[in-house]
């Protein structure tokens, strides 16, 4: 009766036991499924919590821009840069004066590339003027040396960004009509322009007679103003009344279709900008929400936590901020001076990153 009772117990204990491993497993498996797949996962949820534009009558747009002239810019490449280069993808660098070593690692990297994907691409940085004389003469002579320098008639502070973005659009609706598509990247940003068309070759592939309006980044959502007069960041109630700012896309790197970038600057004409001006980026989400365009999120744009660095990561991803004009010129020899990574290794690697990022934002320092 004893041996009876004790084998009982004892095939009990291994069912437990048995089941508790499965269970393990099946959690194990489903992390491991999870990491592979985090990017989707990451679309998914954002596009859930994500709000929409009550359409494009939200808000009545004029019918014209008031035209942008080239007196308004202190130094530009020749007017018919676009015309003769015919890029499929411009992109304009947001920069300070003094960021020259910022300006010359794009060159040297990403900044450099001119055919990709079998698409024209083409990068100029936009900056405004400097109250230091001396950094003023340096800029004229490094416009002369490289040709890639745009000038807007604005001091060129932190505070004034917003017409920095208002500068590049006239200048890109003016003098580079043509192009497809507009990226926005700060020079703190390693941007990859093949990761990019890929990702919208495979996403957005349309005809061009069928081109839609595009506004493509990192989502922000439900974020609120910040009333603190000592932020640099400070909105005041008289600038934005609301509580929570529309969605939009982190302005260290978006990208707008070639109708995106006029209606978006129907919608800017429309607004009277007010001391101090919005965030950047928030204005720019306000002029899409009031065009009626939805910000379409990618996860393959980093604009919040650092995305350490790995290479097969770093293949994949279009855009990855807080980098040093060092390590931009480092990661970028080494990522496109090895093979490309397989399937397999693109989704490990790309899942491990997002996580240490993830980590590290909670732990308060870089993993």
């Amino acid at each position: 009766m004893v041996g009876y009772r004790f084998r009982v117990c004892k095939g009990r204990l291994w069912k437990q036991v048995g089941l508790g491993h499965y269970f393990l497993m099946i959690v194990i498996c489903l992390s491991l499924l999870a990491l592979l797949f985090i990017d989707v996962i990451e679309s998914w949820v954002t596009c859930l919590g994500m709000s929409r534009p009550e359409g494009p009558h939200r808000a009545v747009l004029p019918q014209s821009i008031p035209p942008t002239r080239s007196e308004e810019f202190l130094l530009m490449p020749s007017s018919r840069v676009c015309q003769r280069a015919k890029p499929y993808l411009v992109t304009l660098v947001a920069t300070a004066p003094a960021n020259r070593k910022a300006r010359q690692a794009i060159r040297d990297t990403w900044g450099g590339e001119v055919q990709v994907r079998g698409h024209r691409v083409m990068t100029l940085f936009m900056v405004g003027q400097s109250s230091d004389l001396v950094l003023g003469k340096e800029l004229i002579e490094e416009s002369k040396e490289r040709g890639d320098l745009i000038q807007g008639r604005f001091t060129d502070t932190y505070a004034n960004l917003t017409l920095k973005t208002l500068a590049m659009l006239g200048w890109a609706r003016r003098f580079c009509p043509q192009a497809r598509f507009l990226a926005k990247v700060d020079d703190d940003v390693m941007f990859n322009p093949s990761a990019l068309l890929h990702y919208l070759d495979l996403s957005f592939k349309t005809s061009e007679d069928e081109l839609a309006d595009l506004y493509l980044g990192r989502v922000h959502m439900q974020v609120a103003p910040d009333r603190n007069p000592h932020s640099k960041h400070f909105t005041s109630e008289y600038t934005y009344t609301g509580t929570v700012f529309p969605d939009y896309c982190s302005g260290t790197a978006y990208v707008l279709s070639r109708p995106a970038v006029l209606k978006v600057s129907l919608a800017a004409a429309a607004i009277t900008l007010t001391r101090p001006l919005l965030p950047e980026d928030v204005f720019v989400g306000i002029c899409v929400h009031r065009a009626g365009i939805t910000p379409a999120h990618s996860p393959l744009f980093s604009g919040g936590p650092a995305v350490p660095y790995g290479r097969c990561c770093y293949q994949t991803m279009v855009s990855v901020h807080h980098t040093k004009p060092g390590d931009m010129l480092r990661y970028w020899t080494e990522v496109h001076s090895t093979a490309p990574c397989s399937w397999l290794g693109v989704r490990t690697s790309l899942g491990v990153c997002k996580v240490r990022a993830l980590l590290g934002t909670l732990l308060g320092k870089s993993l």
